[in-house]
């Protein structure tokens, strides 16, 4: 919405053939705008509005025709929560479900938190509900609403503050409260809290484009803020090594023809270091499998689970892109010969769904998070001690994947090629796995060491001359 110095007022029009005859009419730049009256004396007196606001030097809003003045009054007057709501009808057709479903949980959270007084305020729990489940869900808005849920949203309706009021970093610290703040009142994870301030930030974004605000500047970055402390690096106490892999996989193959059916499932995501959702998409065409050798995998996404209330056909699963990639990007993944061999052995004992995905269900459907998840845990009682069960080694599946990147940077591949394998930028693999890095450089220096120790006390190696290192 462009402001212009560019405006010129007309005379009244007169048409006496309307049920409003006095038309008021102005052009902003080439836009043209116009407004009846009933009465002469009423378009004289917005004539007269809009005259004494180009005397003063306003700049006019070309879209919409207003002073600058009226423009921020009018916009002034959008509450946080009628602005969300538009944020969330502008982005819904082309966000993926998952994104859907964080934006909804990011502004659930913000939202109780920017009210102008807690009197009447439904219990916490209830305005979450009808926030996340029903505020924030397009797919929701033509349907019944329950009475609570009804109730909640009218009274945030009438007691959200004003998205101008954010401008004061008083209020904004409100919301930037909320997103480091769970629900029982337990500080949020690190990881948690940046997601829902990037969503506060481009919630804001738009409010400073449809110009809600007196400057056009994104209040956050007027406001310093650090996200919550939390452990990001891998923890090595849950890194299996390769014996410990083995021995797990041959658990899951114990644990019935499900386990059998999943062991290479989880292969993937050790030997490939492929995330839960890549495996679970993993189909036939993906997989070049020589009868000898390396072999390799093409990724070219996944199939994520959003939930039936946040997809647009129904389903609970979506099809997705790598992550943090392009649409139609992909990640090759070479696999050693041991794994090939397996996938192998899997692909002929069990086939592939109709669209050629490796892993299923028994009745081809997608496998479920929760149905792999009770597969690992039987596995992890079979195969570790009882000390071991009670510690974080490999206590999840995607463990699995940190096993596998961690077990690449200790053999000493270039942090480069292990980052790109995985999927990680190398900022994150670096920062991620400090700690396994860090094991690394142990092992490196004992490295030094024991090459510092072929050299005799007077600097010469044994049995060569100074400076000869051959």
């Amino acid at each position: 919405m462009p402001l212009t110095y560019d405006v010129r007022i007309y005379s009244i029009e007169t048409r006496r053939d309307r049920p409003k005859p006095y038309r008021v009419r102005w052009l902003v730049a080439t836009q043209k705008h116009s407004k009846s009256y009933t009465v002469k004396a009423q378009a004289d007196g917005r004539r007269s509005e809009l005259m004494s606001a180009l005397r003063k030097g306003e700049q006019f809003d070309v879209e919409t025709g207003l002073p600058a003045s009226e423009l921020r009054a009018r916009n002034g007057s959008v509450t946080w929560y009628e602005h969300t709501r538009a944020y969330v009808e502008r982005r819904w057709d082309r966000l993926p479900a998952k994104s859907r479903r964080n934006d909804a949980d990011a502004l659930a959270t913000i939202t109780p938190a920017l009210v102008k007084t807690t009197v009447g305020q439904p219990p916490l729990r209830v305005l979450r509900k009808a926030l996340y489940g029903w505020a924030y869900n397009k797919s929701r808005w033509d349907q019944d609403h329950p009475d609570d849920v009804v109730s909640a949203l009218h009274w945030l309706e009438k007691n959200s503050l004003p998205v101008s009021d954010l401008e004061d970093p008083a209020t904004l610290r409100l919301a930037l409260d909320a997103v480091s703040t769970l629900l029982d009142g337990s500080l949020a994870a690190g990881r948690t809290a940046r997601r829902k301030r990037a969503c506060l930030s481009d919630v804001l974004g738009l409010a400073v484009e449809r110009r809600y605000f007196s400057v056009p500047v994104n209040p956050l970055a007027t406001v310093k803020w650090s996200a919550p402390k939390s452990a990001e690096e891998v923890d090595p106490a849950s890194v299996a090594n390769p014996r410990q892999v083995r021995a797990l996989l041959e658990g899951v193959r114990g644990q019935g023809e499900r386990g059998a059916h999943l062991e290479a499932f989880f292969g993937c995501l050790y030997y490939a270091a492929m995330r839960p959702a890549e495996a679970v998409g993993l189909t036939a065409a993906q997989c070049h499998l020589p009868e000898s050798g390396w072999g390799k995998l093409t990724l070219r996404g996944g199939i994520v689970h959003a939930g039936r209330d946040w997809t647009d056909d129904g389903r609970a699963h979506q099809d997705r892109h790598l992550k943090a990639r392009a649409a139609r990007d992909s990640r090759v993944v070479p696999v050693p010969p041991h794994f090939v061999a397996m996938l192998r052995q899997h692909i002929a004992r069990y086939g592939t769904a109709p669209d050629g995905r490796l892993f299923r269900t028994s009745r081809g459907g997608v496998i479920q998070d929760t149905g792999y998840g009770e597969v690992w845990a039987g596995a992890r009682i079979a195969v570790l001690t009882v000390d071991e069960e009670a510690s974080p080694l490999a206590r999840r599946p995607y463990d699995l994947r940190c096993a596998g990147v961690s077990f690449w940077l200790f053999s000493g591949v270039d942090p480069m090629e292990v980052a790109r394998r995985a999927g990680h930028s190398v900022a994150v693999l670096l920062r991620v796995y400090a700690k396994v890095l860090a094991q690394a450089q142990d092992r490196a220096n004992r490295q030094i060491e024991a090459g510092l120790r072929e050299w005799d006390g007077d600097g010469r190696p044994p049995g060569g001359r100074l400076g000869d290192t051959r």
